[in-house]
């Protein structure tokens, strides 16, 4: 008895070495922690349970028979963060580089399949050179068997990859398809074809960072949600956000305790939009007002920065957020914009999760570049999240909602639930002097005509008393009221019932 417990704890002791003490320190002296560091930090002490320690690799090819570390390159397992389940996998870049192969796959698949099985969420830890190139196709295999896992995990419950090394080739496509991706600043990178292939195809020269690192894709590409600073930090902000998610689709988001009064008013938001109606304001200083402690956790701040995602919560729930900024294009709605939101709108769809749309946008950019890239398509997946979406919808218009761009906005014509308005509110087709030039086009000649005519357009449609006599509002609030107003009509709906129509699913215009 005594041998084979010695011989179970050499086991697990190689196990928790991973690729040798030489190589562990080789990841500290990049600023990058272990594997099994990671997730110390990432879940409660004491909480994590390993599945598959002893798991080797099966390949015999290239005097790999040889060479065989218990766990085979990846840690996997469940544990809790904050007292909540979640399932969890590490690459250890020490083994292989990280590298995926078969039973490495097969690691991964198994807690995923468990995860849905129980209604829990993923989180994967990326850190592998790729597919492991000694084992042909049956690495590739393992990647698609795992990509089928993030297909049929999606809407069910959430997913989110943490990227904190090398994610190249193949390896991109599975936190691609997660709902979230979050990035260290420095040490992590994504690409689909390396600076050297690009290089040989394409004859530009390139390095890392600029090709795939966490700035390029938190701030051009859009394909991550955050780039972060370090490990420490991106495991400590990753808490944070688990927090705000539900555990699968059939539970509602967690609430947590509050003592910010649900009925708190706010007096300087009755000053926030400024008179005159070019000025731009930080939309921020809004949303941080309304939600609870002022704690607002916003994704992709670095991308399409006019619009702003992100979760909050009041009294003690989660809500999404989506709202224009006119500090940056006035608001407008574009491609970017568009693809970004309408993302997010269906995340929260899928969990449970109602949404709080904040409005001041003047309509789509215009321009060649715009039509030519798609507006068009692109802009019509903002309305077809918002329009498929059951969850609660909670609207609020504080100054412009001009033409479409009113309509897409989780309109009432889109089952917005509560659609409110402050009274700065201007819901036109148009801006007032644009309508009239087109109105009268050329005919006022007299000085000040088209001044006056501007004028009489504002007071007939700038203004949300039109729409509210429709019914299309539902009250005209005081700005100091909102987070009541919101809190309220959140509460009202809380045990809100809709289902869409039988189907196997849309056809959402990609």
């Amino acid at each position: 008895m005594q041998d084979i417990i010695a011989k179970l704890e050499a086991k697990r002791a190689a196990a928790r070495q991973g690729g040798g003490q030489a190589r562990i320190e080789a990841q500290h002296a990049k600023g990058k922690l272990s594997a099994r560091e990671r997730l110390e930090l990432l879940l409660d002490p004491g909480s994590f349970e390993e599945i598959d320690t002893f798991v080797e690799h099966r390949c015999a090819d290239f005097d790999m028979a040889s060479n065989k570390v218990p766990g085979d390159g990846v840690v996997t397992g469940h544990g809790t963060i904050n007292g909540r389940l979640v399932f969890v996998f590490s690459q250890d870049f020490t083994v292989f580089g990280g590298s995926l192969s078969e039973p490495h796959a097969e690691k991964i698949c198994k807690i995923m399949d468990q995860a849905m099985k129980v209604g829990a969420p993923v989180i994967g830890l990326n850190d592998s050179g790729g597919a492991r190139i000694h084992e042909g196709v049956a690495s590739l295999a393992g990647y698609a068997e795992v990509f089928q896992r993030n297909v049929m995990a999606s809407g069910v419950v959430p997913q989110l990859s943490l990227i904190m090394g090398p994610c190249a080739g193949g390896a991109v496509y599975s936190p691609a398809m997660t709902d979230f991706i979050f990035m260290v600043e420095d040490t992590s990178y994504m690409f689909v074809t390396g600076p050297d292939v690009v290089k040989t195809v394409t004859h530009e020269v390139v390095s890392h960072e600029d090709l795939g690192g966490a700035k390029s894709h938190t701030g051009r590409s859009g394909v991550a949600d955050l780039a972060l600073a370090d490990d420490v930090i991106a495991l400590a902000e990753t808490r944070r956000f688990f927090d705000f998610l539900p555990a699968n689709n059939r539970e509602k988001p967690p609430i947590l305790p509050t003592s910010d009064p649900v009925d708190r008013e706010e007096p300087s938001l009755d000053t926030l939009v400024p008179a005159n109606p070019n000025k731009p304001y930080d939309m921020r200083e809004l949303i941080l007002k309304v939600v609870d402690e002022g704690d607002f956790f916003e994704l992709k701040p670095a991308y399409a920065k006019n619009i702003i995602i992100g979760f909050g919560r009041i009294d003690g729930s989660t809500i999404g957020i989506v709202a224009n900024q006119p500090m940056v294009l006035a608001g407008c709605l574009d491609i970017d914009s568009s693809r970004k939101a309408a993302r997010f709108v269906r995340f929260c769809d899928c969990f449970n999760i109602p949404i709080v749309t904040f409005v001041d946008v003047p309509g789509f950019l215009p321009g060649t570049a715009q039509e030519h890239g798609g507006i068009i398509t692109h802009g019509s997946k903002l309305l077809y999240a918002f329009a498929e979406a059951t969850v609660p919808k909670v609207t609020l218009i504080m100054r412009k909602a001009y033409g479409g761009a009113y309509d897409v906005m989780s309109s009432k014509h889109l089952r917005g639930d509560v659609n409110y308005a402050w009274p700065t509110a201007e819901i036109a087709v148009m801006g007032p002097k644009g309508a009239v030039e087109i109105i009268f086009r050329g005919a006022l000649k007299e000085p000040g005509a088209v001044e006056a005519k501007t004028e009489e357009y504002r007071e007939k449609f700038a203004n949300p008393f039109v729409a509210a006599s429709r019914g299309f509002l539902d009250d005209v609030i005081m700005p100091r009221t909102t987070r009541r107003r919101i809190a309220r009509a959140l509460a009202m709906l809380r045990n809100k019932q809709l289902s869409n129509p039988w189907k196997k699913h849309g056809n959402v215009p990609l």
